[in-house]
């Protein structure tokens, strides 16, 4: 598997020539926070969507 250091060169590599130091940021941010939901979610640590519905779903 590719280093993040590999990897966040790719993902910079794909950004336009425009693309500012927040875009940057902001992709990283959300490359990082996918792969640690992927992460809990194969450690088992999730919620199940019933469960979600009960807290969020008011009757």
């Amino acid at each position: 598997m590719p280093t993040a250091k590999k990897q966040a060169l790719e993902m910079v590599k794909k950004l336009p020539e425009k693309a500012t130091w927040d875009d940057i940021m902001y992709e990283i941010y959300v490359r990082k926070k996918i792969e640690a939901g992927i992460q809990a979610a194969n450690e088992g640590r999730v919620i199940p969507h019933e469960a979600v519905k009960k807290r969020f779903v008011k009757k």
